[in-house]
């Protein structure tokens, strides 16, 4: 239903907004056309009229006898040379025809109410259209002779307008054809170009109702290389990231799941046996809390770890910064996990300097970005592997370097490592948002966090945070 009505408004807004407008103007300019049209035939038509009575009545004008002007106007008239194109008529002063160039007396039928305007005109002339009783379609001027003869008192000339009128007809029909051609391809063309958007945006509303469910296998067809051609483009490539961003938050529940099991499997367990041996073996006895502490701890830094990625989803993650000794937390995050890799068969070396310039942030926001890289080189090394630690200042930065030789990162994991939920090594545990958490706290530090990684060779971790007042 919506699809339809889409189509639907669409349409009718084009043929509503731009096809009925062109209809108006081209309605307008054949209207206009034909109205200029006849003003110029009709005119021309009364002009020449005009003419001639003027030539008419300038030649009656040298008689002044009575007897004399009845007989100029007598031969004037059953003598006019152009009869077949006009009528010439003598009017009495009853405004009667008393004469036509024809021999026909159509006083009975004929309009004269151009005779009576000319009588009441300053000038004593009166150019008129008429419709005869017949249906003609007539032009006539009438010029009084005042005084001469009652009989003759008044001059008429008189043509027909149907040829004009035919020949308006026929622009009219040519004009209305030129009209509706216009239309026609106006129609054509732009039904063709609704059809070229409405087809792609039914695409695209159907294929995003597939996304709204879920379903990100689909992908619209790019059919133009136009506005609605990038459109496709880019909701595929959205596509494309849901697909990416809804696998990688399956994973990633999938790998919370697993990585809170793991600990909570051992907890129970050890729960179950120190229950039932009670403390009957000292020595079993501190084992199992050791065990139950530690994986308690590890389910503390997990929850506090999605809890801290909550925070910045939301826009709640906040620092405390003062002024830091980032050796005192640098060392801290070593210490913690020296023996930790000692009991793995990995060695920690660590390089450390004897000062370094403070870093204005928050120490223990730092820290944790410390523990995290160095857990994760401690995580993605194999036993007998060795990881280099070492800081320095570097043009008013403060330069933290964290590698290994372990597993490594493939080149194609590698620029994804740093988003929500990725994890590249699935045999490895972590929840895979370590990194995220880790990247913006040191961004929020006005810092970069810098990742170089071979697939098998091992990774290197860069860590640049601006020292505080430069390094001064």
């Amino acid at each position: 239903m919506q699809r339809k009505g889409l189509k639907r408004s669409i349409t009718i807004r084009w043929a509503v907004n731009t096809l009925g407008l062109v209809i108006i103007i081209l309605a307008a300019v054949v209207v206009l056309t034909l109205f200029m049209a006849k003003n110029y035939y009709v005119s021309t038509a009364g002009q020449y009229l005009v003419s001639r009575m003027e030539t008419i009545s300038s030649a009656l004008s040298r008689f002044t006898a009575s007897s004399a002007y009845r007989a100029e106007v007598r031969s004037l008239v059953e003598g006019f040379s152009e009869k077949e194109r006009f009528e010439l008529m003598a009017i009495s002063d009853t405004g009667r025809v008393t004469l036509t160039s024809s021999g026909f007396q159509p006083s009975g039928w004929l309009d004269m109410s151009d005779y009576y305007e000319a009588l009441d005109s300053e000038d004593g002339t009166a150019l008129k259209e008429l419709t005869l009783a017949s249906g003609e379609h007539v032009i006539c001027h009438t010029e009084i002779m005042s005084g001469l003869s009652k009989e003759y008192s008044a001059m008429r000339i008189m043509t027909s307008l149907d040829t004009v009128d035919m020949q308006l007809r026929e622009l009219a029909v040519l004009l209305v054809s030129i009209a509706a051609v216009i239309v026609i391809l106006m129609l054509t063309s732009g039904l063709f170009f609704i059809k070229s958007i409405v087809l792609p945006v039914r695409q695209i509303s159907e294929i995003a109702r597939e996304y709204a469910d879920g379903n990100f296998a689909e992908r619209i067809e790019k059919r133009t290389d136009d506005e609605l051609g990038e459109l496709c483009d880019s909701i595929n490539y959205m596509a494309g990231e849901l697909e990416n961003t809804e696998k990688m938050k399956n994973e990633f529940i999938s790998s919370v799941s697993h990585e809170l099991r793991t600990p909570l499997t051992a907890i129970k367990g050890w729960s179950e046996t120190l229950y039932t041996l009670g403390a009957d073996d000292p020595e079993t006895f501190k084992k199992g809390m050791r065990v139950i502490a530690g994986e308690t701890e590890r389910l503390s830094g997990m929850v506090e770890e999605l809890l801290d990625f909550s925070r910045i989803q939301d826009g709640r993650f906040t620092l405390t910064k003062e002024s830091t000794d980032i050796l005192a937390e640098l060392g801290d995050a070593v210490l913690i996990y020296t023996e930790r890799a000692k009991e793995l068969g990995i060695e920690i070396e660590y390089f450390e300097p004897e000062m370094l310039p403070f870093v204005y942030g928050d120490a223990s926001r730092l820290r944790q970005v410390f523990i995290n890289i160095i857990d994760n080189a401690v995580k993605y090394s194999n036993p007998g592997g060795k990881i280099s630690i070492e800081a320095y200042a570097e043009k008013g930065e403060i330069v933290v370097l964290v590698s290994d030789n372990g597993v490594g990162i493939s080149a194609e994991d590698l620029p994804k490592v740093k988003t929500k939920f990725y994890k590249a090594n699935h045999t490895r545990r972590g929840s895979g948002i370590g990194l995220a958490v880790a990247n913006e706290i040191v961004e929020m530090h006005g810092g970069r966090l810098i990742i170089n990684s071979e697939l098998g060779k091992g990774t290197t971790v860069m860590i640049r945070l601006p020292a505080q007042n430069g390094g001064k």
